[in-house]
């Protein structure tokens, strides 16, 4: 007599499933398949329970699958952000544009510090804000150039340790420290630099740009990614996105080497 309800309760937990999968996909497609692997176990485990009439362990399974969407919404919280974020966002893109010619001095700056294989950290800020994710750093109110950063990466510079910040066509914080990640994928070989900008990244829609002291190579950091030994026209490209991002913002409201 019981059966068919017990059908229509693993049913339902089925359909959950297969919901959270494809939200997971849209947010966090490294994990999905973990997420579909552990849910559909889950569920596996709750009909069998239900066929063996264990009725404590087919509530506190039924429970568990039903939590997951908020146990998600919580461990996912900052990915969830940026991607409404980056709906809101496509709808107003426009042709990236440099007028004040930083996207060229950032660059040069780049090319100079990797062939001198002087070590750098450079965020460029978006739309979401990241004073709140910033530890120490020197305030600045200063034009782009590229003899500035060059200065303050030098390796006697009291502030080369730390990352430079851009934000509203200037330069406003140095000597930053950035939240280090915890990703557990990412390359044993990658060294501090890589791992903050990877850490601010994951909570924020910064570009964040590095440059190995070790092997002059240039990384583009964004979106939980991390582009290693980028070519110049897409780290052109990237640079620009991010500083016609940073205009827009303004008109409106204003894989590894070690480090």
């Amino acid at each position: 007599m019981n059966t068919p309800l017990d059908i229509t309760g693993s049913l339902d937990n089925l359909v959950l499933t297969l919901l959270v999968f494809v939200l997971a996909l849209l947010v966090k497609k490294d994990v999905a398949f973990r997420l579909l692997a552990l849910m559909s176990l889950l569920t596996l485990f709750s009909f069998a329970a239900s066929l063996a009439v264990i009725l404590p362990l087919v509530r506190s399974l039924d429970t568990l699958i039903l939590s997951m969407p908020i146990i998600l919404a919580v461990i996912f919280q900052n990915d969830l952000r940026r991607a409404l974020l980056a709906i809101g966002k496509r709808q107003a893109t426009t042709t990236p544009q440099d007028g004040d010619g930083s996207v060229d001095e950032i660059l040069r700056a780049l090319a100079d510090m990797a062939g001198r294989r002087i070590g750098a950290l450079i965020v460029i800020a978006r739309h979401q804000p990241i004073d709140h994710l910033l530890q120490v750093g020197t305030d600045l109110d200063a034009k782009v150039t590229s003899e500035l950063l060059n200065s303050i990466f030098l390796p006697y510079s009291p502030i080369h340790d730390g990352a430079v910040i851009i934000q509203r066509g200037k330069i406003t914080r140095a000597g930053c420290l950035l939240p280090l990640s915890h990703n557990p994928d990412i390359a044993k070989s990658f060294g501090t630099r890589h791992r903050a900008a990877l850490g601010l990244s994951e909570l924020s829609d910064a570009l964040v740009l590095v440059v190995s002291e070790e092997t002059g190579k240039i990384s583009a950091v964004h979106d939980s990614r991390i582009t290693y030994d980028i070519d110049t026209a897409e780290l052109k490209r990237l640079i620009k996105k991010a500083l016609d991002h940073r205009r827009s913002s303004k008109g409106a409201s204003t894989e590894g080497v070690p480090t």
